[in-house]
């Protein structure tokens, strides 16, 4: 049935969205949010000699010719038309719901399967599977998954807005998969019945062989894609929307119409707590965390899961940052069942309140969930916010009360019609004047004049098809009829239309009526999940956290340094998040993170905490003496930003470091080898007459003579007695 207002989009009205510049993809990262006043309502249109169907697109995109399309040769041509048609076929027909009902093609075939199959009974999902796919041309794996997706199951427990699944339809808690389609069962739900299909005013278009015809979108009078959610990745965009509470949703909608503000924000079904300070309207992010509790001084229990995450995922990333020395937990008890119920046994002394903010801060007890809302809108991507997304909504549930409203007004005025012309064609024995007639174009005629005196009873003309009507009534029917009962009836109709018209005429109020009916029976089944934080979560300071987790240890006798080293000398505590810096007497220096074991050989010589941001303009001073001559060099430098486990060199390969420290000593203290006729045996130089360079820049001559020793302090072996020389840096 067609009906008015409801024609189908084209598939791309905008098909130069794809190919500007000679991109197919198109690019709309920088699209602000539509507002829905420039939306095109043609029914199809040919854009760059590629025809476009007026069927949304689901008979898929029409190839009339590629000639002209850019003029850069005809491969080139092909390539991007080509391109151009794949890129529309996945945006509208796979990855990108729309905002018309809220769902992809493939939900949308799979609820009209339901429907057409629908007795109130279960049905096996493998035969709803072979039913959709008369109108889903896909593989039957992608149909069965989109159907427990829907069902979305909680341990038996039916969640599912849309359909009410029984058999063994896998786990949101621990992640187990589902059986297979011949093994469960599905029907549509009470909600769903009754809220998302009319065929009084749903449009329909042929499928893809052309046997039979599916719908371009459902009539869902409830706001299907912010109750489901929505994500996928097409050509060039994607499209990530969090699914919202069913109840909170009307009661925006209701707001909406009254024109009263509202604050919306996404609900999960595995709950959780949620931080909504980074999300604006369905766009930026919202923090989830875990629900953990804490059931005594050495246990804690998590209760509740970020959306996206099972229990085998949580377990796992613990178990990873216990390894890592990140959290002191002992042992994991994962008692999931009909709940979640994850128990923590803290190591003995453990503070509960700190191994819970490490597991937000080192475990997917935390998680971050982006929100980037885009829907296809009369066939066309757009990004639009939440509000937006919520108006259309109501004005589609406006224009389909409106409709529907309209369509039972014209019912009850036929019903009238009907029920008026019976009682007078009984109760005035019209049906005596046939009993003469020889022919049946008289016995019409003389239907038709018979009414001719009450037409003032009638609203409309009587029809050859109301004749035809009126001489079917069985005999029976008329000795039996009932003449009060038939005036009860007309009494009640018009009663009907009354309520009918006033209900058009105040559509708002009987909009917002309807509404509240659905809140009243639903909710109760459908409570918010997840609550919402009433401020920002408070971030950890990971390092704090984490800065004594491990010891750094040296085996000098074996040149090791590491976290693992049993009976060795400890030379600092850390963090699992620093790195440490190796600097060894031949000028190699190498920025490495605490390992559990590395061999640094004999010529180490510093071992230190870098940390990048910090330390990277860190002045340091070194003088090392090169191998060709042996001549000696002062330099003053920075280590600047290094790459993890690359080796760096301070001095040309073969040097030797003589002295190396962090900032700039006032005075080097330099004491030369003893030589034949040597007259100056030590020297002072002032190393802040040298520039600061970059690591790898080499130094300033300080001497030709070899040292013995170096030192930024007078030692026992500077002799005082002899007169101070001052060197001179050339």
């Amino acid at each position: 049935m067609k009906n008015k207002g409801l024609e189908p989009p084209s598939l791309f009205d905008n098909l130069d969205l794809f190919a500007q510049a000679g991109d197919a993809t198109g690019d709309i990262s920088d699209a602000k949010p539509d507002s829905g006043k420039d939306r095109d309502e043609t029914k199809g249109e040919t854009s760059g000699d590629v025809s476009v169907p007026a069927d949304g697109g689901q008979s898929g995109p029409a190839v009339t010719s590629v000639k002209g399309l850019t003029g850069r040769g005809p491969m080139r041509d092909l390539y991007d038309f080509n391109f151009r048609q794949y890129s529309a076929y996945v945006i509208c027909s796979r990855a990108i719901p729309a905002i018309e009902d809220g769902l992809k093609p493939v939900q949308r075939r799979i609820m009209h399967s339901l429907w057409e199959k629908d007795d109130g009974k279960y049905t096996k999902v493998a035969n709803i599977v072979g039913h959709a796919m008369q109108y889903h041309p896909h593989g039957d794996a992608s149909i069965g998954d989109a159907i427990v997706v829907l069902a979305n199951k909680l341990w038996g427990e039916g969640r599912g807005y849309l359909i009410d699944g029984q058999g063994n339809y896998g786990s949101l808690y621990t992640g187990m998969p589902h059986a297979a389609t011949r093994y469960i069962e599905c029907r549509l739900t009470e909600l769903a019945r009754k809220e998302i299909f009319n065929k009084k005013t749903t449009d329909f278009i042929p499928n893809y062989d052309g046997r039979k015809e599916e719908p371009v979108y459902l009539p869902a009078k409830i706001p299907l894609l912010l109750m489901l959610g929505a994500d996928g990745i097409a050509v060039g965009l994607s499209t990530a929307i969090l699914p919202h509470n069913f109840i909170e949703l009307l009661e925006a909608e209701i707001a909406i119409i009254q024109k009263k503000p509202f604050e919306l924000y996404p609900d999960f079904q595995l709950g959780g707590v949620m931080d909504v300070s980074e999300y604006q309207d369905g766009t930026g992010k919202v923090k989830v965390r875990a629900v953990i509790e804490e059931a005594d001084k050495n246990r804690l229990v998590i209760t509740q899961l970020p959306w996206g995450e099972t229990t085998d995922s949580i377990s796992e990333s613990i178990e990873d940052a216990i390894k890592k020395k990140k959290v002191k937990i002992r042992k994991i008890h994962d008692l999931t069942s009909a709940e979640v119920h994850i128990e923590l046994e803290l190591q003995a002394g453990e503070n509960p309140a700190k191994v819970k903010t490490a597991l937000y801060a080192f475990t997917s007890c935390e998680k971050s969930i982006a929100s980037r809302p885009i829907v296809l809108d009369g066939g066309r991507p757009r990004a639009m916010t939440i509000t937006q997304i919520l108006q259309r909504n109501v004005d589609r549930l406006m224009f389909l009360t409106k409709r529907e409203l309209e369509i039972r007004l014209d019912e009850l005025d036929t019903l009238f019609h009907a029920r008026t012309l019976d009682r007078i064609f009984v109760e005035e024995r019209i049906y005596k004047r046939i009993e003469n007639e020889k022919t049946y174009e008289g016995v019409q005629k003389a239907v038709l004049d018979g009414f001719k005196p009450f037409r003032p009873e009638l609203r409309r003309d009587v029809t050859l098809e109301d004749v035809e009507r009126l001489l079917k009534i069985p005999i029976r029917r008329i000795s039996q009829f009932d003449i009060d009962k038939n005036r009860d009836e007309i009494k009640n109709i018009l009663a009907e239309e009354e309520e009918v018209r006033d209900n058009l005429a105040h559509l708002r109020a009987f909009t917002v009526k309807y509404l509240k009916g659905l809140i009243s029976q639903y909710k109760k089944k459908y409570p918010r999940c997840t609550q919402i934080s009433k401020g920002a979560f408070q971030q950890a300071d990971v390092r704090k956290l984490t800065a004594s987790e491990l010891s750094v240890k040296i085996d000098k006798e074996n040149h090791y340094i590491g976290t693992d080293l049993r009976g060795a000398e400890e030379l600092f505590k850390c963090s699992s998040l620093d790195e440490i810096l190796c600097v060894w007497k031949d000028g190699r220096f190498k920025k490495i993170q605490p390992p559990d074991k590395f061999f640094v050989d004999k010529d180490i010589m510093e071992i230190f905490l870098f940390q990048q941001e910090k330390d990277r303009d860190k002045e340091y001073t070194c003088v090392y003496e090169e191998p060709l001559y042996g001549f000696a060099y002062v330099k003053r430098f920075t280590f600047g930003g290094l790459i993890r486990n690359k080796e760096y060199r301070l001095a040309p390969p073969k040097s030797k470091i003589l002295y190396f420290a962090s900032g700039c000593p006032e005075q080097l203290y330099v004491k030369f080898k003893p030589a034949k006729g040597q007259k100056i045996h030590q020297q002072m130089f002032d190393p802040k007459e040298v520039t600061v360079r970059g690591s790898s820049a080499r130094g300033i001559q300080m001497t030709t003579k070899p040292i013995a020793r170096c030192s930024a302090n007078k030692g026992s072996w500077w002799d005082d007695s002899e007169a101070p020389s001052k060197g001179v840096l050339l």
